[in-house]
């Protein structure tokens, strides 16, 4: 049987990533996303509503968002959703649900954006993408 665990969201950091490196010296960065949808409210009136999603990317894309991507900027993330439970101090199961990035764009028109801002794949490799150029509405 087939299946697929993959996201797409596009939205602004809502902080700079937050970068850390484990135990082992594996690179983890932390960060959340405002992802802004418009609906018609119950009057007719059409109001926009910000839904969040915390944010992990590990080893090179952590390193290469960490003091690369300041709070505000428009991004393009692209992962998978993963679910993590443990148990607090009082033994309640807490858990919590985060996008586990691949990919990481900025996004917005060059002369919008301050220097050569770009974006990283899991890869590492730079890349730089116009939101106009991208393969949905």
């Amino acid at each position: 049987m087939a299946s697929l665990n993959k996201v797409i969201l596009i939205g602004n950091a809502g902080k700079e990533p937050e970068l850390r490196y484990l135990a082992n010296g594996t690179a983890q960065a932390s960060f959340s996303l405002a992802v802004n949808r418009n609906l018609r409210g119950p009057d007719g009136e059409w109001k926009q509503e910000t839904d969040w999603f915390n944010v992990v990317a590990w080893k090179e894309l952590a390193e290469r968002l960490s003091g690369t991507v300041p709070k505000g900027t428009q991004l393009y993330v692209e992962g998978r959703l993963q679910t993590r439970s443990w148990d607090n101090d009082q033994g309640v199961k807490q858990y919590r649900t985060e996008v586990v990035a691949s990919q990481v764009l900025t996004l917005g028109k060059r002369e919008q954006r301050d220097g050569d801002a770009g974006g990283w794949g899991s890869a590492g490799k730079r890349e730089s993408v116009d939101p106009d150029d991208l393969p949905f509405e």
